[in-house]
């Protein structure tokens, strides 16, 4: 898995500039830039600001698709995937409206 390559996805799902995700995970832009321009990794202390501002784990970032073991169905990782897509405001949005139903 190319590291990298993941975040950028993650990234362009939510439409963040990398300018955003900086701002989203306490990171300087000019750090994950650099990544980039030099291909090197991000450290695990990095990459864990980079998950939560995903709002997803490290086992969710690393994991090749969530139905790893069998524990999700379908419509539970369309469910998941569009959940880790919302702002933190959209999720608890959501789960009120959830727990008004």
């Amino acid at each position: 898995m190319n590291v990298l390559e993941r975040i950028t996805t993650y990234r362009k799902e939510r439409n963040w500039t990398e300018y955003q995700l900086a701002e989203k995970s306490g990171l300087t832009q000019s750090t994950i830039s650099s990544w980039y321009r030099k291909n090197m990794l991000p450290s695990i202390p990095s990459l864990e600001r980079i998950c939560k501002a995903f709002n997803i784990t490290l086992a969710q970032f690393f994991a090749e698709n969530l139905s790893d073991g069998g524990a999700l169905t379908e419509e539970q990782q369309n469910l998941v995937y569009e959940w880790n897509r919302l702002e933190k405001n959209q999720q608890n949005a959501l789960l009120s409206f959830l727990k008004t139903l």
